[in-house]
């Protein structure tokens, strides 16, 4: 989910067996319901991961290309701008790795294979493993989590894996990347065995495990149970038991309401589970099974910003025991792509709350937010869509970004401002690194607040610039923040523009008076009427040309310190229109007398009535033609 929150979609298939990924990416506007293909990624991707880092970007990583293997490479998509250059890893990563942005920055890749590493987005480096897994297998298909981050211990990362190879485990791990030398302990064991489960975080922090089988696509192994992870005791309960296997591509999210939504499962191609389930946690029951009283948030912002506070409307505030935000998920393939739960300090007031949001996009990245209050019970209110905005920003792109011009004419380019994170300033275009001879001009020169519009770029190319190519940097610059674009432009040598025909060239039936017209200010025009090439020494073209017949035209322009335009072709065809009888062709009742007539001024008519396709040598028309038979 981008930070506006539409939908950015990465790869896809190609063909099955094998299988080849897509480099497509598109975007979906829930607002509009509408798709957009944006940039593609340099490679295929079948199978990728996708995280939102701090800023807002979001890295795609693995996936099949689209001749087969592997994709070893990063690339980072911005709203506006679209996908950076790929940035290779030195090792291959399995297929829907699981990544997760910790608080420093850097994103964790917990497996499924043994060796955990670390990537750093600011450099697009990837370190050499960091941990090694206890479990000696492969965790394919298992899942990850971070789990909840909290003020209270400095927001302290905390891992856990559970589940997943073929024939599956039911151990854990947990890693504490907040320290010194982290390393990968066993945690407590699931009730069953799971591959393709899920796990989703519930607003207590809890997290609920559920799904999978022993045997990846077989129902006859299905795990049932569900089993709740409380990270305080380190430990599971149970969370009931569930009708419906649920396994190769089931997905399980947190609701509003703080309910879980589990549906779907493929155990065969073409074979699907359609059966829907809802989970609903301890925390909505009180001990004699009764529904539990819940508190309400009454009035929340639809947006807050890094290390602000921000009030929160509530009647049940005295009795309010945590604030949090959970990540509206997107799950797929057993992994939680993004999910987090960040807790929120606050303080109590009558009838409110001032709560201070997350500081800063490592903790929380810029998007769409469940907002929770939950009571002193532990039972959590039915949430509100929060929105974190990002720290305000500003893109700049070229469209096209290399342009060509000759000495004495002109070339464009279309300059696109893209804002977001709350942005809301006018943007001043300028150009620098423009050659001798040539200037810029922008239109606009200014785009208003919001600051997102476009503009188009001229070059007017003098006739003293000198013939080269020139990097010109387009700088934007608004709310005390300036990007760059760059416009690449070639000036090739003065040359005369192409003459224009008036007719166009085609096929008339009656003599043309043609004009022959051209752009370039004090140009000549040569033109020849017999289809040879002209050229300075051909005849000088001063006035209408009258075309009586089939003529092939041909035309130049020139001017002194221009090179000669671009040759134009005009190919004319005088032809006589068909005749037309009088009455038409049809069946009648008794003898016609058939006229025949053409529109050409002058044209002879000549016939036949014996079927054969007429000549000039055939009968010449003088007057009707009885048909009496």
């Amino acid at each position: 989910l981008l930070q506006d929150g539409r939908v950015l979609i990465d790869g896809g298939t190609i063909q099955y067996d094998p299988f080849h990924g897509a480099a497509n990416a598109s975007i979906f506007d829930p607002s509009s319901n509408t798709f957009s293909d944006v940039q593609p990624t340099v490679h295929g991707r079948w199978y990728p991961t996708l995280l939102t880092l701090e800023d807002g970007r979001v890295m795609t990583f693995s996936g099949i290309q689209e001749i087969g293997g592997t994709n070893h490479s990063v690339e980072f998509y911005s709203i506006g701008s679209g996908w950076s250059p790929p940035y290779n890893a030195s090792w291959t990563p399995d297929l829907y790795p699981r990544l997760h942005l910790l608080p420093d920055g850097k994103v964790f890749y917990s497996g499924a294979q043994t060796e955990s590493r670390l990537f750093d987005p600011s450099s697009a480096t990837w370190t050499n493993p960091i941990a090694t897994t206890n479990y000696s297998g492969l965790r394919t298909y298992g899942t990850s989590v971070l789990l909840p981050l909290s003020p209270a211990d400095n927001y302290d990362p905390k891992v856990m894996i559970m589940g997943g190879g073929n024939p599956s485990t039911n151990t854990t791990e947990i890693i504490d990347m907040g320290s010194s030398a982290p390393a990968w302990q066993y945690g407590p064991p699931m009730s069953q065995p799971r591959i393709e489960m899920n796990a989703v975080i519930l607003p207590n922090g809890k997290v609920l495990a559920l799904g999978g089988s022993l045997y990846d696509e077989q129902n006859s192994t299905a795990s049932q149970n569900a089993d709740l992870y409380d990270p305080v005791s380190n430990t599971f309960a149970s969370a009931g038991v569930y009708a419906y296997p649920r396994l190769y591509h089931s997905v399980a999210l947190l609701l509003p309401d703080g309910t879980v939504w589990s549906a779907g499962g493929n155990p065969s191609r073409g074979h699907y589970v359609p059966q829907q389930e809802i989970y609903q946690p301890p925390y909505l029951f009180n001990p004699d099974g009764t529904a539990a009283t819940r508190p309400a948030i009454t009035s929340a912002p639809a947006s807050i910003s890094y290390n602000g506070t921000f009030s929160v409307q509530t009647p049940d505030s005295a009795n309010v025991s945590k604030v949090v935000l959970v990540r509206n998920g997107n799950v797929t393939h057993a992994f939680g792509m993004d999910q987090r739960l960040v807790e929120l300090s606050f303080t109590s007031g009558t009838g409110s709350l001032e709560i201070t949001a997350p500081p800063n996009g490592n903790i929380a990245p810029p998007g769409y937010y469940m907002l929770f209050i939950l009571n002193n019970s532990g039972v959590p209110s039915v949430a509100q869509f929060v929105q974190i905005m990002g720290p305000p920003n500003l893109s700049v792109k070229a469209s096209p970004s290399s342009v060509n011009g000759s000495q004495g004419n002109n070339a464009t380019s279309s300059i696109t401002t893209v804002v977001s994170g709350g942005f809301n300033s006018s943007v001043v275009l300028t150009a620098s690194g423009v050659p001798s001879g040539t200037s810029v001009t922008f239109n606009p020169s200014t785009i208003p607040a919001s600051g997102a519009g476009t503009a188009t770029m001229t070059f007017a190319v003098g006739l003293s610039t000198p013939v080269g190519t020139y990097p010109v940097t387009v700088t934007a610059t608004g709310g005390g923040i300036q990007q760059t674009a760059t416009v690449t432009l070639s000036v090739s040598a003065a040359k005369v523009l192409t003459p224009v025909f008036s007719p166009k060239a085609g096929t008339y039936t009656s003599s043309q008076s043609v004009s022959i017209t051209d752009a370039t200010s004090g140009a000549a025009i040569h033109y020849t009427t017999d289809g040879t090439t002209p050229t300075s020494s051909s005849p000088l073209y001063s006035g209408p040309i009258l075309v009586s017949s089939t003529e092939s035209l041909k035309a130049i322009g020139t001017k002194t310190g221009y090179a000669n335009s671009s040759v134009a072709t005009g190919f004319f065809t005088i032809a006589a229109a068909v005749p037309v009888f009088s009455p038409k062709a049809g069946t009648y009742t008794a003898a016609q007398s058939v006229s025949i007539s053409d529109v050409t001024a002058g044209a002879t008519i000549h016939y036949t009535t014996d079927s054969t396709t007429p000549t000039a040598s055939s009968t010449t028309y003088g007057g009707p033609i009885a048909i009496s038979s």
